[in-house]
């Protein structure tokens, strides 16, 4: 339950960068690879893809980064984020971002958005 939780978070967090960012990022898009599946089951399948990213992928990159993010005081978690969400969009489910700009003002954003939903909705 608590997996199926986190994917809806994650997939409302999506939802509102793509949201705010609509020109430079998109999700359930029929250009990048999304059928004709209902545009809700996109978002879900993308927060459950970027959730087992962040499960698998993550840690590898937090480790291998681990010596710049401690010179920048974590500001380096940002750009991490910024690559998970790029490595999210190699994935054909619909999801694109445009540039590397986008991808951490989509990361802040996603980053923000999960955290204030985990704190009202306990996993």
């Amino acid at each position: 339950m608590g997996i199926l939780l986190r994917a809806v978070i994650n997939a409302v967090a999506i939802f509102v960068a793509v949201y705010l960012l609509k020109p430079g990022i998109s999700c359930c898009d029929k250009t990048y690879g999304f059928g004709d599946l209902d545009p809700y089951v996109g978002y879900l399948i993308a927060g459950l893809v970027l959730g087992l990213l962040n499960a698998f992928v993550r840690p590898i990159l937090d480790l291998l980064a681990a010596p710049i993010t401690c010179l920048t005081l974590g500001i380096f978690h940002l750009v991490i984020n910024a690559i998970m969400l790029w490595i999210l969009s190699l994935v054909p489910i619909g999801f694109h971002v445009n540039d590397i700009l986008t991808a951490i003002i989509a990361a802040l954003v996603i980053s923000v958005v999960s955290f204030v939903l985990s704190r009202f909705i306990p996993t």
